[in-house]
């Protein structure tokens, strides 16, 4: 399956298996591209990705590993089996463990998921990265750094805030991926997001995929939601 240019993710932050499934039937006319994050995997393990891909969704398979180099690449081995489109890391784990989860991804016949890494959570503000994290440089400096990192270890691309995406490309080209959250309607709440923008924004300031949970899956109509947010992003 050849992955789009550019797309709107669906955060299925579900707790079973049942809601999530509930919610794909509502998607009579489009399959929409889901992101599975550690809710639903630790509810439900693997099983849920198989049916889930079964139905002819892409999956984001969204487990932000990170761990020694040698537990990351194993770990990879085992998720590459599950035939997901996309899957993720912290790039904070050094390029040693990003290159380790590279090998690991990639099939005895060659292929793999796409590989990208999370630079800074969009819940994370500056003051919060200084306080908690000790580190003291702006967060646009931090962000291109550990984007630059995983170019340099081979990954396709990182998870950023939309505010960082148009830069990212500028220090790793334009074909490196930005996968961005904080992605919210203009009316929307921010809920614990931090650096955040709306669909229209985030394709103004070049990401390449947007990831939407809330105003999508708790909207009263989750379906018309999706096709707003799809029309604002892709135009």
């Amino acid at each position: 399956m050849t992955l789009p240019k550019k797309d709107v993710m669906v955060a299925c932050d579900f707790s079973g298996r049942r809601e999530v499934m509930d919610f794909l039937d509502l998607f009579t006319e489009e399959k929409p591209f889901v992101k599975i994050g550690m809710e639903l995997y630790y509810a439900e393990g693997p099983d849920i990705v198989r049916a889930v891909k079964a139905r002819g969704h892409r999956i984001f398979l969204d487990l932000k590993l990170h761990d020694i180099p040698n537990t990351v690449r194993k770990a990879m081995a085992v998720l590459s089996a599950l035939d997901v489109d996309m899957c993720n890391l912290h790039a904070a784990g050094t390029v040693a463990m990003m290159q380790d989860a590279l090998k690991g991804l990639t099939r005895p016949d060659g292929t793999r998921p796409l590989l990208i890494a999370v630079t800074q959570l969009t819940s994370t503000s500056e003051e919060r990265m200084r306080s908690d994290l000790l580190i003291e440089r702006p967060m646009e400096e931090v962000v291109m750094h550990y984007a630059s990192r995983a170019r340099e270890a081979g990954l396709d691309g990182v998870v950023c805030s939309p505010l960082e995406a148009g830069r990212v490309h500028e220090v790793c080209g334009s074909s490196f991926l930005t996968v961005t959250p904080g992605v919210r309607f203009a009316e929307g709440e921010k809920g614990d997001q931090v650096r955040v923008t709306t669909p229209a924004k985030a394709r103004e300031l070049g990401s390449d995929f947007i990831v939407v949970g809330r105003p999508i899956t708790q909207a009263a109509d989750p379906v018309a939601a999706y096709r707003r947010c799809v029309k604002e992003f892709l135009g």
